[in-house]
């Protein structure tokens, strides 16, 4: 079983802040997928994700974010915020760089100006 530390922060405006650090794959991708449920159910207008700390994400962590942008729909936007280089490579062999917006830092006057 890989590690895998998990946040919900929700700001004041309706900004979804999901922090993710250790390992996301199949056997914990779950919880990943739950956070986003908790933060679709509040009607979040962005998702970011704080990914800093993420140092793998394998193909269950991908199917999460194909999820996520699904579940969310075309008018929020998904922020990729800060990931490491293995974890950006694994994002871009898909092509899921189309479908977020990935940042190198959290800049709340762009990610949360509304």
């Amino acid at each position: 079983m890989s590690s895998l530390e998990s946040s919900l922060e929700m700001t004041a405006n309706g900004v979804a802040k999901i922090t993710l650090s250790g390992k996301l794959d199949a056997s914990n991708a779950g919880e990943f997928q739950e956070l986003i449920n908790q933060a679709a159910a509040k009607g979040i207008k962005r998702l970011a994700l704080l990914l800093e700390g993420l140092t793998f994400m394998a193909s269950a962590g991908l199917r999460t974010l194909v999820f996520a942008k699904q579940k969310l729909g075309s008018s929020v936007d998904i922020y990729v915020v800060a990931a490491q280089e293995q974890v950006v490579e694994t994002i871009k062999m898909t092509g899921l760089e189309y479908a977020v917006i990935m940042v190198d830092s959290y800049d709340a006057g762009v990610i949360e100006a509304l």
